[in-house]
């Protein structure tokens, strides 16, 4: 109880703030529902929220609409989960590794190298299979809903010293991962050292030299200035990792009928367009990156895979669930 009057204080005390704002020609429903993002606003996931609100205005006919916190204004991904639970606060986009914690079959979807592509990825995605609704039904004893997932792209790993291209010369070096159990295995088999801490101190730890590196997509990389201090990005590709845009149970379910159906319309058909803006971030933020000096390497993926292979079979055969999914990853891959 101390804990959740403490978490409402602070939601109150943000929300005073004013960190939301909103462009010239928005469109401002009748109930605006507030949604956490630890990015900034020129992530490519920030203008995917800002279309889903504006779809979602036009297609409730001006009865809801979305208010976007950037920046983390709201507090880590860890309190805003906690704050949709409980019904504190509407939305927010968090990563896998935030709800696998309370619902572990999500695992399967951020898996290393169980995509063979971030076209096969966004097929299993935009898939709409019961295999994938049985994944997200696993929430909602937690009080919340997922509504759609995306993904920023391939994760690769970066390091201060020089070029990380294969598990022996990624050996004892202490790389930055989220913190779930599963990103914490897949640095330990790749041949590193897993640190789980908070994205807001990465930059900070590695320029002390607490962390050797860390690991995320080209966007999320440039986008907080990681390269100032880890200027060597190396090609591993060994993760695509899902963000899910979540709501909670209690919101949802005040909705109409037609307006809950609006909404799941309106976020599965920003899918396509989250995929698409995201790999044009990537085009452009990588010719930034080279421009500002970061050495490119590529890795010696194969041997990273093997590595990783027992981490594979141990999560796709943890439930029926998992099972599940993973036959239906598999079922893609061959047409990908």
């Amino acid at each position: 109880m101390k804990k959740l009057i403490a978490m409402l204080l602070v939601l109150v005390m943000v929300f005073a703030l004013g960190t939301a704002a909103y462009a010239d020609d928005a469109k401002v429903g009748k109930t605006v529902m507030k949604v956490a993002f630890n990015q900034s606003a020129a992530n490519p996931e920030y203008a995917v929220l800002q279309k889903i609100s504006d779809d979602l205005y036009d297609a409730t006919e001006g009865r809801y609409s979305l208010e976007i916190y950037p920046d983390a204004s709201l507090g880590k991904q860890e309190d805003t989960i906690e704050m949709v639970m409980i019904g504190a606060l509407e939305m927010s986009l968090v990563g896998n590794a935030i709800i696998e914690p309370l619902a572990p079959d999500f695992a399967i979807i951020a898996t290393p190298y169980i995509y063979d592509s971030i076209d096969h990825q966004e097929k299993v995605l935009e898939s709409n299979d019961d295999a994938l609704k049985a994944l997200y039904a696993t929430t909602e004893e937690h009080g919340f809903t997922v509504l759609s997932t995306y993904s920023l792209g391939a994760r690769n790993l970066y390091t201060r010293d020089g070029p990380v291209t294969n598990p022996e010369e990624l050996k004892g070096l202490k790389i930055r991962v989220m913190g779930s159990d599963t990103a914490l295995a897949m640095m330990n088999a790749m041949g590193g050292v897993a640190v789980a801490m908070g994205q807001g101190d990465v930059y900070s730890a590695i320029q002390t030299k607490t962390l050797d590196g860390a690991e995320n997509n080209i966007n999320t990389y440039v986008d907080l200035l990681q390269y100032e201090v880890a200027p060597y990005y190396n090609y591993s590709g060994h993760l695509l990792l899902p963000d899910e845009l979540i709501i909670s149970n209690m919101v949802l379910e005040s909705m109409s009928e037609e307006d809950q159906a609006a909404l799941r319309k309106v976020c599965a058909e920003s899918i396509p367009y989250a995929f698409d803006l995201v790999e044009e971030a990537a085009v452009e933020n990588q010719k930034k990156a080279e421009e500002l000096g970061v050495t490119f390497s590529e890795c010696d993926i194969p041997a990273f895979q093997a590595q990783c292979q027992d981490l594979i079979q141990d999560v796709a055969g943890r439930t029926e669930i998992t099972k599940g999914m993973y036959d239906l990853i598999m079922s893609l891959r061959e047409t990908a």
